[in-house]
């Protein structure tokens, strides 16, 4: 398997996930991640401003950060694309492997009603 520039955010719970608006303006986001085959996948709501950047502009970078969102390793531009079928299956298998939050939390919108979600890939650019 070759390396990845990715490698690196292995260490990491979090990731400031960076896209663009129309106009050019960035927005970050510290989110959820796991490092698969080289490439990051991310899941977020389906609603989410971020899903409507990305179908608009597939251009991200993405640096590994703290949960309130500070950059604390260097920026890597890639490309994002969303993702469904087995794809998506295997990387929602292993982010419910490292986030067990996320396992409680799909628990509990069985309660609370089931929110649309979205899974990004993030490949190196």
């Amino acid at each position: 398997m070759s390396e990845s520039p990715f490698d690196p955010f292995d260490a990491h719970n979090y990731l400031s996930l960076e896209t663009f608006k129309k106009s050019g303006e960035s927005v970050k986001t510290p989110v959820w991640f796991v490092l698969h085959d080289g490439a990051l996948y991310v899941y977020t709501e389906t609603g989410s401003w971020k899903v409507k950047r990305i179908r608009n502009n597939s251009r991200v970078r993405v640096a590994p950060c703290t949960v309130r969102g500070r950059v604390v390793g260097p920026w890597i531009d890639g490309t994002a694309a969303i993702v469904d079928g087995e794809e998506r299956r295997v990387a929602d298998r292993l982010l419910d492997r490292k986030y067990v939050l996320k396992v409680i939390g799909r628990w509990l919108t069985k309660f609370l009603g089931p929110r649309e979600r979205t899974m990004i890939r993030i490949r190196p650019a």
